[in-house]
Formats: C-alpha cells, structure tokens, sequence
C-alpha cells in the first residue's frame, strides 16, 4: 500500500502522523495565512491525493501564527505564479465578470467542494483569525475545534461582497435562515467561545491546547470503522437535501455494503468475545 508523501507546497506543508492522520498547515504567518490561487490549486490536488491515499484517514487543517486562514490575500500576491507544487500556474480569473465566474467555480469554491466530498473526516483547528475565505473552509469540514479567542466570520459587505465561496448556504447549515441573516448582514465577527455558544463550533479550546485537543479526536476517529464511518458521512450530508423515502433507499444501499464488510465480522467478533474491536485489518492486507 502507498502511503501519501509529506511535503511543502504553495501556501501550506503536510504532514502523515499516525494512524493516517494528514495534518495541512498553512505556513504564510506573515499574510495571516491569506490565500492564493496558486494555494488553493494545489490544496485542491492534495485534497485529490488525501482521498485516493488508503494511508490516510483524517484531515485536519490548521495554521502557524495568528491565524487560520484570513481570507484571500489582498495584498498583491493573490494571483502571484505558483513557485513551487503539482500544477503550473493557469489564469486566476477575476479579471471581467465571466473571468469572475469561472475564477470562483474553477478554483475558489472548488476548495471547499474538495473538502465537503472527501468521504474521510476533516476536522479544522482553527488557532486564530478564520475571515471569509478561511471561515467557509472551515465551515465546510466535518468537526471545528476552536481557539476560544480566536476571531471568525465572513464580513464581506464591510467591502461591499459576497460570501462567494459558499459561505452562505453553509451557515444556513449550520445556524438557520433567520440566524444567518443576522450574522451575514450585521457582518458579524466573533470569538470561538461565542462560535462554541452558536453552535458553529464543536469545541472551544484554551489555544495552548487546541492541537492537543484536535489530535485526540483525530485519534479516535482514526481508530473507527473507515468504511462504515465513510459511508455515513456521505449518507448524513446526503439526509440534508433527500426526503425520508430517498434517505432510507440510500442508507439501504450502504448499508448493503457495509454488513458484509470485514470491519463488521470484527465488529460483532469483538462484542461475541467481549474485547475491543480492532477495525481497518483490511489496511494491512
């Protein structure tokens, strides 16, 4: 079995800790971590490589210094050329309303599309400021665990934009239409204790022990079933927009799957026999 290689790309290093856990840390401190198209580019191909990789088995994104991702970088160096990664540099976009179009479709909302269909878990540490472009990455993963005084949200009509990278319909999600209407208008930033209180956030964390706290739960989702937690992450998003009929046939559908799995022989083994289960043996044949 190949394992996913670490490395350093445009924007971000990653790391394979054990058992599977790939740790992306973007490593522009300086810009608070502001985001590029040659950035998210190759966050996209990494994203790519994450889920076809049996080596991995959770994401976790965080980031170096002050904040988790702020936004895009605004100061010049959004469309700067790739000086390192998998891809060479393509047209950023932005440059007429079509360019515009294509820029968010092709490149910016294709992030958190990436992330949003990873079946693996995800899971952000977000250690500071997480604005607009960070705060939908966010958003888009599977578990938050934040800095308490970390500092969130999308703001953008204080710049007189949208939320156009899916922003909008996430927090929807996550707080509701009246919730979101009032968080998106008021152009609201907050911390991660009053993020934990929304309910934005899964936990909210003294910062000396955000990574600690993240990798834990990393650890213990690791250890779990993959498959079958895989299929019910793409079965519960799946709820979201199916009715109760459609939901049931394709829990069914996975469920087919997932009985006859070598993961749940262990399972019921391990209950027979009154010991710890010891799931994913499938990885090392």
């Amino acid at each position: 079995m190949s394992s996913f290689e670490n490395g350093t790309y445009n924007g971000f290093v990653c790391e394979l800790h054990d058992p599977g856990i790939l740790v992306i840390t973007f490593n522009q401190p300086e810009r608070l971590n502001g985001s590029t198209q040659p950035m998210k580019r190759d966050l996209i191909e990494t994203l790519a490589q994450a889920q076809m990789h049996d080596s991995v088995r959770v994401v976790v994104f965080t980031g170096q210094g002050n904040a988790f991702c702020a936004g895009d970088d605004l100061s010049g160096g959004y469309d700067k050329p790739a000086d390192s990664g998998r891809v060479e540099s393509i047209p950023g976009g932005h440059h007429n309303p079509i360019g515009t179009y294509n820029g968010l479709r092709v490149i910016s909302q294709a992030v958190n599309v990436a992330i949003r269909n990873l079946d693996k878990l995800t899971i952000a540490a977000i250690n500071g400021f997480a604005i607009q472009t960070g705060f939908s990455m966010a958003l888009a993963c599977d578990f938050r665990i934040a800095d308490k005084d970390a500092k969130m949200g999308s703001a953008t009509l204080r710049f007189g934009l949208l939320p156009d990278e899916g922003g909008q319909y996430l927090l929807v999600q996550h707080l509701g239409v009246a919730k979101t209407i009032d968080f998106l208008m008021r152009k609201r930033i907050i911390t991660g204790a009053q993020a934990y209180e929304l309910g934005l956030v899964h936990q909210a964390v003294d910062g000396t022990k955000l990574m600690e706290t993240t990798m834990e739960l990393a650890q213990e989702l690791a250890a779990g079933p993959q498959v079958a937690m895989r299929m019910l992450k793409r079965s519960i998003y799946n709820a979201y927009e199916m009715t109760w009929d459609q939901s049931l046939d394709e829990i069914a559908s996975k469920t087919a799957i997932v009985d006859h799995h070598l993961d749940a022989k262990e399972g019921a083994s391990s209950f027979l026999a009154k010991r710890q289960p010891k799931f994913n043996q499938w990885l090392d044949q």
